[in-house]
């Protein structure tokens, strides 16, 4: 009896295996299922989720061993209790350790951040850099462990999207389904380091993919709750700040002193950017100029932000108890501006100097602070009709860091989900959409599509600015034995005029020459090296680069409004 129940079971177990390996080749084949796609956010939420607390527990683990308090809240108390030369040493270990983490793991020694994962959404399918990725976040975990002065969002970011990038690989995603599973893994992580679902997953659409199309809200939402619930269930539903008591508008009569802070904090946000960007073209004018390794930049600049902290162990981390005492009113005039410029100078030198690490956190907190200054400035002159000072620092926390991340609207919750406090919307929602429209204006768009542009990377400008840059002109041209390919005669005869176009150009670089030169069609060629003639690969004809460039912004288009 027992030989024929087992050959049956085997039976069912051989066509289950079947049917599972068919259903992979479909998914393969044609893309996921609607429930399937839904079920892969879910499962990448959770991976994304889990990644996010890792990344925190690390932190604080070693944060504990550097400095004897694995409390983010407590850093810089503990910190002026410690020896000078510890404060000094610490830095440095870490920026060493850094350095050849990134000198082993990158071609180019640079930190993967929440720029890259841009990137990858609009112009490599929704795929990141792995072994770079895993690299850079086990160096900003140092960082921060260690003392740099920077935020954990950034690493957290480019580590999920590490994640969907290998899912994607697995079942073979396109485009569109490769960048909703990165949309889905960044909202996850940003929830689960934030305890913010709903920004978490506003945060993935505003700043990442760059658009709000419907078809890819549920997920992205499954994935954000995900996360949030990994969040919950290790630290429990609280907010990352305190404030003392529910503040409100005294009338609305301070509307027009909150538009006036959004607008310093748009410079104070421009400020901060660009002190980052000069900081790190300065360090690397200095690398090349002394012909130092890359490995010992960040060791460099964990001896700066070392060396500052002996006398403002403020700087250290991530800042979250600088922050809440700005938040709770707890600092004066002097202590709030203070504090802020050396916030910025540590950032600048963390960032520039290669340390690793994101720029949210620190925007907060100089954002905190900018707000406290404006507000016992503004409540000491006009105190008839003040509220409370700690209101403008709530606003200015907001105003600064959407300003830096581009994001108004993700920031705005973001900081409401931070602080628990929802009575003060108007004021918050006023500086920010001020900051943010000054401070696009003075950058491109945010830090991150700065970052990109000053690579060559010019995604501010929208799809119908790098599009071009996507498509080589040797994947466009028609060969020579086409036969609709130019004439090889007219092709050598513009080749000799110096009109001509390489093959492994992309089509930004070859559309303008179809202008400059009033002609159809411009002859593609292979270099062949110095002093060598150039080979006739082929011709690309204007029609046809206008042809493929109108083909990707539609389908640009379709998946916006999908």
């Amino acid at each position: 009896m027992s030989e024929p129940g087992k050959s049956i079971w085997s039976q069912k177990y051989a066509a289950a295996i079947s049917g599972t390996r068919k259903a992979w080749q479909v998914m393969l084949d044609r893309g996921p299922s609607q429930f399937q796609f839904w079920l892969i956010a879910l499962v990448i939420g959770i991976a994304a989720g889990f990644a996010a607390l890792a990344f925190r527990k690390g932190i604080t683990a070693l944060q504990g061993l550097a400095y004897g308090t694995q409390d983010p809240g407590r850093i810089h108390s503990i910190a002026e209790a410690l020896p000078w030369y510890w404060l000094l040493l610490v830095p440095i270990c870490g920026g060493l350790v850094v350095g050849l983490i990134l000198h082993h793991f990158t071609d180019d020694g640079r930190v993967r951040s929440v720029a890259d994962v841009i990137h990858g959404a609009a112009m490599e399918e929704g795929r990141v850099e792995g072994r770079a990725g895993l690299a850079s976040a086990v160096a900003s975990l140092v960082t921060l462990g260690t003392g740099g002065s920077s935020g954990r969002e950034g690493p957290v970011v480019h580590l999920a999207g590490v994640i969907s990038s290998w899912v994607s690989e697995r079942i073979n995603a396109d485009g569109i389904t490769g960048r909703d599973l990165l949309g889905c893994a960044v909202a996850a992580a940003v929830s689960a380091s934030f305890n913010a679902p709903i920004a978490g997953a506003l945060f993935a659409l505003e700043v990442v993919l760059r658009h709000f199309a419907v078809h890819a809200f549920a997920p992205i939402v499954i994935a954000s709750v995900a996360g949030t619930i990994i969040n919950r269930l290790e630290f429990g539903d609280i907010t990352e700040f305190s404030l003392p008591l529910a503040s409100a508008l005294e009338f609305y009569v301070e509307l027009p002193a909150f538009l006036i802070l959004g607008l310093v904090c748009g410079v104070v946000a421009t400020a901060l950017m660009h002190a980052i960007f000069f900081a790190e073209d300065w360090a690397s004018h200095v690398q090349i100029r002394l012909k130092l390794p890359r490995w010992m930049r960040p060791a460099l600049a964990g001896a700066l932000v070392g060396a500052l902290a002996i006398w403002f162990p403020h700087i250290i981390g991530v800042g979250y108890e600088t922050t809440s005492a700005a938040l709770t009113g707890e600092l004066i005039l002097h202590e709030a501006v203070i504090f802020a410029v050396l916030k910025v100078v540590a950032v600048s030198i963390t960032i520039g100097g290669r340390m690793g690490g994101g720029v949210f956190s620190p925007s907060l907190m100089v954002g905190a602070l900018t707000g406290l200054a404006f507000g016992l400035i503004a409540t000491g002159i006009f105190p008839d009709v003040s509220g409370s000072h700690t209101l403008y620092a709530l606003a200015g926390m907001g105003a600064v860091a959407a300003a830096v991340l581009g994001a108004p609207i993700s920031t705005t919750l973001i900081v409401f989900e931070l602080t628990g406090d929802w009575q003060t919307g108007l004021a918050v929602m006023v500086a920010v959409s001020m900051s943010t429209a000054l401070g696009s204006r003075l950058v491109r768009r945010s830090f991150f599509l700065t970052q990109l542009e000053r690579r060559g990377v010019r995604l501010a400008a929208g799809p119908q600015a790098y599009l071009l840059s996507m498509f080589r002109v040797g994947r466009v041209m028609r060969a020579p034995d086409s036969p609709r390919s130019a004439p090889a005669e007219q092709c050598w005869e513009l080749i000799e005029d110096g009109i001509y176009v390489d093959a492994n150009a992309t089509l930004e670089a070859a559309m303008p020459l179809f202008d400059k030169a009033g002609i159809v069609f411009i002859p593609v060629v292979s270099l062949r090296g110095e002093g060598k003639p150039p080979e006739l690969a082929g011709a690309l004809f204007h029609v046809d680069a206008l042809k493929t460039y109108n083909r990707a912004l539609a389908a640009v288009s379709a998946e916006e409004h999908s």
